[in-house]
């Protein structure tokens, strides 16, 4: 039945969601048939295609390849996913959200491809990506960014020949599609590589196997801490390059600074030459919602496995505050919460979990219940993150502060009542950026 409520956009997503068994199918065989008969793999996507694959940091490093592109004068398209509060998020042109008629567009032109012929079913994240790259593609971008989704080599991304492809981090995380094995998943992020092409390497710390996946194609490896570099002097930083580039005094944009090293070798690959007042504006001006993101005394991280919770539990411990720090933590069934737990745990006073709707949801007793056998305080719990927020607006003391955190579906469902709520107060807080 239709629900005359739904926008049409609305109306499209509900039928992707129910269109394939499986919500992740990984594999490019789908996928790609569907692209050659949109034509998508026909010629270049853009002047310029950067693409960005690991377990953390991938956000984080499209937003400032982004806004380090346009601040060079360049136009950009990025794509990620998933989105915190409008689907609209994963596609920017040169900045701006795309509005639903692009959206629908492209969804159309999906819908047309993998019908024309023997039918192929798709997920809804492929048609996502698919339509995303039919709007790319028209709007014919000089620079590209996309970020490359859990499945790297099998993702629907990869059905691209990226000009630079970046690996920012490798850790444990999707294990029922991925495997524990590092080596194995830094094989799988690094198959977005192409022989002869820039690979970067984001971290100092990645398996083995990402940099023999470069070496066997013969792509130019650029590793962190070797080709190039960043180190915090201060509230500032300070970027090089192996050829003895050096930009000093560099704004810190709020993100991880390895990130932002990769940001900037990233894009002097894809042939832009650098220029550190571009550069300053870009990573003084960058945003992104839901990493590390503060309204008031409230911390918003979407982090949701061991790795990125050590990186805020880090950077929590350089702010500190004279109250407690609560988190409110609502996690999925398939991540791991007692690691997240602990590697917070050291910047936490007590906890607020809370319960996430649908079919891989974890309760906030189940939380409740691991945190107290790793002997961490749980002051209360609530059936939603937009419930467990208000509660905690109305019992903080004066110089508390509240890290939200586990899950895109956590911030999503904060900012959105925060979002619903300013419609209707007076409330001039912002719900995007940082302060």
């Amino acid at each position: 039945m239709h629900d005359a409520s739904l926008t049409p956009l609305d109306a499209w997503l509900r039928r992707l969601e129910a269109a394939h068994p499986v919500g992740i199918d990984l594999g490019l065989e789908r996928v790609a048939e569907v692209a050659r008969r949109m034509g998508l793999l026909d010629g270049p996507l853009a002047g310029r295609v950067i693409t960005v694959a690991g377990t953390n940091g991938k956000g984080s490093s499209v937003a400032m390849l982004d806004a380090l592109a346009r601040q060079h004068g360049l136009s950009a398209a990025t794509y990620t996913s998933p989105h915190l509060l409008r689907y609209n998020e994963r596609l920017c042109l040169d900045g701006r959200k795309a509005d639903d008629v692009t959206l629908i567009a492209g969804f159309e032109a999906v819908e047309a491809a993998r019908l024309d012929g023997e039918p192929i079913s798709l997920t809804y994240f492929e048609v996502g990506t698919l339509g995303a790259l039919h709007a790319i593609r028209a709007f014919a971008p000089e620079v590209a960014i996309l970020e490359v989704g859990l499945g790297g080599r099998l993702d629907a991304v990869n059905i691209l020949d990226a000009d630079v492809a970046v690996v920012t981090t490798i850790a444990r995380d999707h294990a029922a599609f991925l495997g524990d094995d590092l080596e194995n998943i830094g094989r799988e992020k690094a198959g977005i590589m192409r022989a002869g092409r820039p690979a970067v390497l984001g971290s100092r710390d990645l398996p083995a196997s990402v940099r023999a996946t470069a070496e066997s194609l013969s792509a130019p490896v650029h590793a962190l801490g070797e080709a190039y570099g960043g180190e915090r002097d201060g509230t500032s930083w300070r970027w090089w390059d192996a050829a003895g580039k050096v930009f000093a005094g560099l704004p810190d944009p709020g993100l991880p600074l390895d990130n932002a090293a990769t940001a900037l070798v990233a894009l002097q690959l894809a042939g832009v030459e650098l220029d550190e007042a571009a550069c300053r504006r870009a990573l003084a001006s960058v945003v992104l919602p839901g990493r590390m993101q503060w309204r008031g005394n409230w911390c918003l991280d979407v982090g949701h496995n061991p790795q990125a919770a050590a990186y805020v539990a880090g950077r929590l411990a350089e702010r500190p505050v004279e109250g407690r720090t609560l988190a409110l933590l609502g996690m999925l069934g398939d991540k791991d919460a007692d690691g997240v737990i602990d590697a917070l745990a050291p910047s936490i006073d007590a906890w607020l979990p809370v319960t996430l709707e649908g079919e891989r949801a974890r309760s906030a007793d189940e939380l409740a219940a691991r945190l107290e056998a790793l002997g961490q305080d749980v002051v209360h719990r609530e059936a939603s993150p937009a419930r467990g927020a208000a509660w905690l607006e109305a019992h903080l003391a004066p110089g508390d502060r509240v890290l939200v955190c586990g899950s895109f579906f956590t911030v999503g469902d904060v900012l959105a009542s925060w979002a619903s709520r300013a419609q209707t107060e007076s409330d001039d807080w912002p719900i995007e950026g940082t302060t």
